[in-house]
């Protein structure tokens, strides 16, 4: 049997491309998945592929304490997965007080919840970010790096990873907090993200855009590979040498924003397009990176999926993902 059989689920942010996939890997493990959803999103992988279905939806958002803690209660939950917040850099820029509901509020009403049902809930997957280090000289990032975000949507993550560590140390929720890589694969239908930006172009034989000067870099981060990593880590809650720790997850191979177009165009066999530099971007950090070795160390984890692969797969689900949509219209 499956380690999730029969275990009541409730997962936050389980409309967006890593609570997609997740929800759809505990179900097909066995698990009672409670989503939370705010807002009907009928194109979202959860619910294209029938996975939103099979799952229970509580309807409302993390700003409301007496909601989660219903939800939380009433469906027994046991094991929580924290995705849900406001992603975005560009909106949290435009509108910084709604970002901050969702990311810091919303993560200290989720807490408080679980903290209230204390001998239900057994383990707390927080999904914090790279961003929430902010900006170092010293790259790659360890877990020890101090997390200073300074723009908005990094402030944020930096806020709700330190109440998520708070809530550990002084009321004893069994968490753990990830930091990962900038997330992406099939079913992230955000097309201002460089990636799904950038196959939607190459697909239409159009020039891609880049909105910075094509010079940032990032570790780039397969969906499926942290599915993995966030079960993993579950998996492992509530044991003492893990709770109340911070890992991060990516495949430690940075690359610059012009190097990565230049692969998807590669595989896309799409390397006569130029992409377009706008040089527009700001309240963003230059150079961004993860050391994942304690990953390695304590959990035995790696990345089982390589770029070329993944993009291949990633370009695939595009493709028959806009062939569809041009049939409806």
């Amino acid at each position: 049997m499956s380690f999730w059989s029969d275990r009541n689920v409730f997962v936050t942010g389980a409309t967006g491309l890593l609570g997609s996939w997740l929800v759809g890997d505990l179900l097909g493990r066995g698990a009672n998945v409670v989503c939370l959803m705010r807002d009907w999103v009928p194109r979202s992988l959860l619910a294209s592929s029938g996975d939103l279905e099979r799952a229970n939806v509580v309807r409302g958002e993390l700003e409301d304490h007496a909601l989660l803690l219903r939800a939380i209660n009433e469906y027994e939950i046991d094991s929580v997965f924290h995705l849900g917040a406001q992603t975005i850099v560009g909106t949290a820029s435009r509108s910084a007080l709604s970002t901050f509901e969702a990311n810091v509020r919303g993560t200290w009403n989720l807490l408080e919840a679980c903290r209230t049902c204390a001998k239900r809930v057994e383990r707390v997957v927080v999904a914090s970010s790279d961003k929430a280090y902010g900006s170092h000289e010293k790259l790659p990032y360890t877990e020890d790096a101090p997390l200073q975000g300074r723009f908005p949507y990094d402030a944020s993550k930096s806020c709700a990873d330190l109440i998520s560590l708070s809530y550990f140390h002084t009321f004893g929720v069994p968490l753990a907090v990830t930091r990962c890589g900038n997330l992406y694969g099939g079913g992230d239908l955000n097309f201002n993200r460089l990636i799904p930006g950038t196959i939607r172009s190459a697909l239409r034989n159009e020039p891609p855009i880049v909105r910075s000067d094509g010079q940032f870099v990032r570790d780039y981060f397969f969906v499926r590979d942290a599915v993995m990593a966030y079960m993993e880590l579950a998996e492992r809650l509530p044991d003492e040498r893990f709770v109340g720790q911070a890992f991060n997850f990516g495949t430690e191979t940075p690359l610059s924003v012009l190097e990565l177009v230049e692969r998807i165009l590669a595989v896309m066999d799409k390397s006569r397009l130029e992409p377009v530099i706008l040089n527009e971007a700001s309240h963003e950090i230059r150079e961004q990176y993860l050391d994942c070795s304690k990953a390695r160390r304590m959990l035995g984890w790696k990345p089982r999926f390589g770029l070329e692969e993944s993009l291949q797969e990633t370009v695939a689900w595009y493709r028959a993902w806009l062939g569809q949509e041009a049939s409806r219209d």
